[in-house]
């Protein structure tokens, strides 16, 4: 499963930046409202460093890291839901995404106009708050009529526009949809309607290149990722031209990872994903699953017919696997496991499925 991630903010925070820097693409940055009109969109390994110590064991044709998406999505404004700026275009955008991560100015370059004419990024935060829970009100005064004619013909409809009048009146109140504290069943009830405030948030607040390791005050109940466009954009740079001197910069600032790095750790949190491995002498690979999620689940996610016909998964933690050598190492320490249909996959988990369709 890839994660896709919206990057959004007002214009001019470093969103395009941030996005050129992480991705390490070359894309439109520029000093005026609305640069990015149609999104880009890159996808960037998941930097993991197991993935290395397995190859070393393994010594595999090849490795293949965990990917991310990331949507660099226009600009949003004030009014944005009624279609002001490129509005319409940014919500239609911002659907498709699995979370959304929302860049937040902190920086203070005079050179960089703000659109509201100051540095204040809590005002910036309420901004697209305000413009998402519009979104969702429009899009539930839209639907509530339709789930009341539904509710009149099948009882299974009952639920859905309770659950959509609940969320109303929670967005009617200033809340998101994420925050109201729904059920599962509620949840499931209306996920047709895709509501934006149901997205899981995280901020990336856009320091200046001396606080990258600055202590944040909560954003909105979430505590903010502090990355520095400039800085990232420097070691992107750097990445390209010799590795070790961007290391080398990155420890004169202190810092023992990227911000993709940083990042894609709080992205994995916040939506419950965890990472399991298979290796061999074909390839040494990173998978993406659902923290919770069964053998056959993860089996599933390499192929369909993996997890149908499901027999059985040989499991190593991933320190076993490393400090025995591997899977005949493991095997002959008796540390190799045979994991059945209910095993909960843990993270960093070697496996080997094995199925018959």
């Amino acid at each position: 499963m890839a994660l896709s991630i919206g990057i959004v903010g007002l214009p001019n925070v470093g969103k395009s930046t941030l996005f050129t820097a992480l991705t390490n693409k070359g894309g439109l940055a520029a000093n005026y409202p609305f640069a990015t009109i149609e999104p880009n969109v890159g996808i960037v390994p998941v930097p993991d460093e197991r993935l290395d110590a397995l190859a070393e064991i393994d010594h595999p044709a090849k490795i293949v890291p965990a990917t991310v998406e990331f949507v660099d999505i226009a600009g949003l404004v004030a009014g944005a839901s009624q279609g002001e700026g490129l509005g319409n275009q940014f919500l239609a955008n911002i659907r498709e995404t699995d979370a959304i991560a929302e860049v937040v100015r902190f920086f203070g370059d005079p050179d960089v106009t703000h659109v509201a004419g100051k540095v204040d990024p809590l005002s910036d935060v309420d901004t697209i708050k305000t413009e998402l829970i519009l979104a969702d009100i429009a899009t539930l005064e839209k639907a509530i009529p339709r789930l009341e004619k539904e509710a009149k013909r099948d009882k299974a409809g009952v639920a859905k526009l309770e659950t959509a009048r609940k969320v109303l009146e929670g967005l009617n109140e200033g809340h998101r949809a994420r925050t109201l504290g729904l059920s599962d069943d509620e949840q499931a009830a209306i996920y047709e309607l895709h509501l934006l405030t149901m997205k899981p948030m995280l901020y990336i607040a856009n320091v200046d290149e001396g606080a990258v390791d600055v202590e944040l005050p909560e954003i909105d109940g979430c505590t903010p990722v502090p990355i520095s466009a400039k800085v990232e954009a420097d070691i992107a740079e750097l990445s390209e031209m010799d590795p070790a001197e961007a290391k080398e910069y990155m420890e004169a600032l202190g810092l023992a990872e990227s911000g993709l790095a940083r990042l894609i750790r709080e992205a994995y949190a916040l939506l419950g994903l965890q990472s399991y491995f298979t290796s061999g002498v074909t390839e040494t690979r990173a998978w993406t699953i659902p923290v919770g999620a069964k053998a056959p689940q993860a089996a599933g996610v390499i192929h369909t017919d993996f997890e149908r016909g499901f027999i059985k998964a040989e499991t190593a933690s991933f320190e076993d696997y490393v400090a025995l050598g591997g899977e005949k190492g493991c095997r002959d320490a008796g540390k190799l496991r045979q994991e059945g249909k209910d095993y909960v996959v843990r993270d960093g988990d070697v496996m080997h499925f094995k199925f018959n369709v």
